[in-house]
């Protein structure tokens, strides 16, 4: 048992909401995944199976869509239209992100649809809000994630180069939070027997992502600066790269703020016989032997926690500069310390905790004889397992079998 099996959800195909509904699915949602004549963009998008394209080889469309079943509706038809409708009819949720007023004049808005499910959850997501004429506009994913602030936060510490984004990081955000206000939306409909319209911006949901970048300029007309590997912040604060012995960088991360994690790394610095390197060293028996909190707020004001707080760092430091990095990394994690290896995207899908936990999914497809290493879940429920049922559909593949359903 899945934890939405027994619910359908209806996807009007479009990229931004492509997260969402695959979240959906692969949580166990019948989700029905609704494209044009000629199926949707990303179909097309690469890159592509063994580098070549071609139909449904799209390794973009195979991620963004698995579990999913597929048909195809000419909204513009009013045959097409009236299929929708009977398709609505059956549907617990419409998540949609189609532009501003095209649902309004199809008449297939909430206010609509309805009159065929009282219940209905719509979830729909535009640019900057239903109620915003900006969400009119064109835009792509780096326009909104530029317009929201996060790459004003992401870069490096020569200001010189300019600031770093993730790709589909505005759309990615707003299916999150598209898919927890359907989850909560679910849950009230559980409880109440009723359903909601829900204004996803993806504009805002951005924007709250930015940490104190938003905060202190509303509130203190301060700006942060991007910092490599680290929060950005008003205050430059000291790099936490290092160069590790096998020429691979780590974040030193979180450094020791209690008094056990200063003992911990104190033995380990000695364990490494590289306390005598360090003269500081003194200071991390000091933090190993704080009496009451170690008050983190008084760095730079308190003489001896800013010592005992930057020897901890120093510490880091030292250490990554002599071992490999994995192995700093594993180091670190025994010693009850948080820091990271600077993967690639491919060495992080290859790490062998994410294989440890599941992460690698595999998948067959019928239809090439192949099977499929994709990314799993990224979250764990015991309860309710989460799985990848299928790959993701064809153009029309289940036309017939879903209006047979109907």
């Amino acid at each position: 048992m899945t934890a939405l099996n027994g619910l359908r959800v209806i996807e009007l195909a479009s990229e931004p909401i492509a997260l969402a509904g695959k979240l959906l699915a692969d949580m166990g949602a019948d989700v029905i995944l609704v494209e044009p004549p000629g199926g949707d963009a990303c179909r097309n998008y690469p890159p592509f199976l063994d580098d070549q394209p071609g139909e449904d080889r799209s390794l973009f469309w195979w991620h963004y869509h698995t579990s999913k079943r597929g048909v195809v509706i000419d909204l513009d038809e009013p045959s097409g239209r009236d299929r929708f409708r009977a398709l609505i009819a059956t549907a617990d949720v419409l998540l949609e992100a189609q532009p501003r007023a095209r649902l309004a004049t199809l008449q297939l808005d909430y206010d609509n649809l309805v009159a065929h499910r009282v219940d209905l959850i719509h979830v729909a997501v535009t640019p900057f809000g239903r109620s915003d004429e900006k969400s009119d506009l064109p835009v792509t994913d780096l326009i909104v994630t530029a317009a929201a602030g996060p790459p004003w936060s992401c870069g490096y510490d020569d200001h010189s180069l300019p600031p770093i984004r993730g790709p589909h990081q505005a759309y990615h955000t707003a299916s999150h939070f598209a898919v927890m206000s359907a989850l909560t939306a679910i849950v009230h409909h559980g409880i109440t027997g009723v359903g909601q319209f829900i204004d996803v911006s993806m504009h805002a949901a951005s924007n709250v992502t930015t940490e104190a970048a938003s905060y202190s300029w509303l509130v203190a007309g301060l700006t942060v600066q991007r910092q490599t590997g680290r929060h950005a912040s008003v205050t430059p604060s000291g790099e936490t790269q290092k160069l590790c012995s096998d020429g691979r960088y780590a974040n030193t991360g979180v450094p020791p703020r209690f008094p056990a994690e200063f003992a911990r790394l104190d033995t380990w610095l000695k364990q490494l016989e590289l306390d005598t390197e360090l003269p500081e060293a003194v200071f991390l028996e000091m933090g190993a032997n704080w009496e009451g909190p170690f008050d983190l707020a008084k760095i730079g004001t308190d003489d001896t926690i800013t010592a005992i707080f930057s020897a901890g760092r120093d510490a880091l430091k030292l250490i990554a500069s002599r071992l490999p990095a994995q192995e700093f990394f594993v180091g670190c994690q025994s010693v009850g310390l948080a820091v990271g290896v600077v993967n690639s995207p491919e060495e992080a899908f290859e790490d062998e905790h994410f294989k440890a936990r599941g992460f690698h999914v595999e998948v067959y497809h019928e239809d090439i004889d192949r099977t499929i290493t994709y990314p799993g879940a990224p979250y764990q429920l015991p309860a309710s397992p989460w799985q990848i049922s299928r790959r993701a559909p064809k153009l029309g593949e289940h036309d017939a079998e879903v209006w047979a359903e109907l």
